[in-house]
């Protein structure tokens, strides 16, 4: 289908089934022609404190955080494949060799808020693996939206737990937004503990401001 016809095509979608931009609220397009560049991947490499490598595809601001809290508050999962392709490109770039896919275990009350787990769908659109549930949360964890970096810490610390033995194994963990890095920190050791080698991280989109980048 050429550019043409399918914008013609969008154009009388959007009679029938009208829809807002995710990144800036114009009418008529999930995503409208002035906010899709915006996430396009710009890879980003960083380390987590611990020393383990993270790679970004996006900065957590503007049209991207827009976006992406549309996708996981308001159920635009009308955006999700622009946000796999940005996923997909830090996570090809973060493997080394063959690795296995890990997330973080989600709340399930998030998910049954959602409907969704926004990683594993993500990870679907892109066409990659599922993740492999190798990891299970050992206590409740207060939502780290509300708390500052020594507070995400401590309310994360031990709350993940390797399933068995995962010695000989090796490990990319992925998530969607990395905040301070807590969470992805709190991962990597019960999977170093389980006896796993943790290649690296990757991220949809990380937080400038507390990863020190401006």
């Amino acid at each position: 289908m050429t550019v043409a016809l399918l914008s013609a095509a969008l154009d009388a979608w959007s009679v029938l089934m009208p829809v807002a931009c995710a990144g800036c609220g114009a009418d008529d397009r999930a995503l409208c022609a002035a906010c899709r560049p915006g996430l396009r991947a710009t890879l980003h490499r960083q380390p987590l404190p611990d020393g383990t490598a993270l790679v970004s595809a996006l900065r957590y601001e503007g049209v991207v955080r827009r976006t992406i809290l549309a996708f996981k508050e308001q159920g635009r999962t009308d955006v999700s494949r622009p946000l796999a392709a940005a996923f997909s490109s830090a996570i090809r770039a973060a493997a080394a060799g063959r690795v296995e896919l890990v997330s973080i275990p989600p709340s399930h009350a998030g998910v049954r808020r959602r409907g969704y787990d926004p990683v594993r769908l993500l990870l679907r659109r892109a066409g990659l693996p599922r993740p492999s549930p190798v990891l299970s949360s050992t206590h409740a964890r207060a939502r780290q939206k509300t708390l500052g970096r020594e507070q995400r810490g401590r309310n994360l610390a031990g709350s993940m737990a390797a399933k068995g033995t995962l010695a000989g194994r090796r490990f990319l963990l992925v998530d969607d937004v990395a905040t301070t890095g807590a969470t992805l920190m709190e991962a990597a050791r019960a999977l170093r503990e389980g006896g796993a080698e943790v290649v690296a991280a990757a991220s949809l989109a990380f937080t400038p401001k507390h990863f020190g980048d401006s």
